[in-house]
């Protein structure tokens, strides 16, 4: 059974059967997870999505719980990149550049709607929810992106600097690439901190070897 959020109002839907939507929070989560004889449970839920895994990993109680987490980007040679700890801090930083590539995702957009000395390129999959910068222009696009085309983006909107979580994952580094070629800084979120005690795999085939061999001790 596949879980989805709802917060993608087109979603590619996994195989198999699925549900979207809350809980309810953890009890919630907790009477579903019994209700529905669940017997494991693999958080494949965004890197940055703190409060869903914390809800997770009460909710499991005694069940088997595993983190997918895909692994980070690094960077590498070439790559110009300033590091926080927070969108708060990433609002901060990017004041002293004039034209940005924002890829954070429709949500925490709103951190950025003080920075009125700069002009935001917003990409994201659905609009963003509240308060937007006063110098903007949105664009609705969904990954995988190309770098050929990043470096079109980029050169076209005369950015200078790009603004990402670190998220990982092959769909969207192609951005990383072109601002590696362009020689642009990126202002990276780094991830909140997986917790501890948990097992955590770095691809759906780990997840699916794991999941295997609970199986097998069954």
């Amino acid at each position: 059974m596949s879980s989805l959020a709802g917060r993608v109002r087109d979603p590619v839907l996994p195989l198999g059967a699925v549900r979207v939507g809350g809980f309810g929070g953890t009890e919630g989560l907790r009477d579903w997870l019994r209700v529905n004889s669940i017997d494991a449970v693999v958080d494949a839920t965004h890197p940055f999505a703190e409060r869903i895994t914390a809800n997770i990993i009460a909710a499991a109680g005694d069940r088997p719980l595993l983190l997918l987490r895909r692994p980070q980007w690094r960077p590498g040679e070439g790559d110009d990149w300033i590091e926080v700890d927070s969108l708060a801090e990433a609002a901060a930083a990017v004041r002293r550049f004039r034209r940005v590539l924002l890829t954070i995702g429709r949500q925490g957009v709103g951190n950025f709607a003080a920075v009125d000395n700069v002009w935001f390129l917003i990409r994201s999959i659905d609009a963003p929810d509240g308060p937007l910068p006063p110098q903007h222009e949105l664009l609705s696009s969904r990954g995988p992106f190309t770098v050929d085309g990043e470096l079109e983006l980029m050169q076209a909107h005369r950015v200078d600097a790009v603004v990402s979580k670190n998220s990982g994952g092959a769909l969207t580094e192609a951005k990383l690439v072109a601002a590696r070629e362009l020689r642009l800084p990126v202002v990276m979120i780094r991830r909140p901190p997986v917790p501890e005690h948990v097992p955590v795999a770095e691809s759906a085939a780990d997840a699916a070897s794991w999941l295997r061999g609970l199986a097998l001790e069954r």
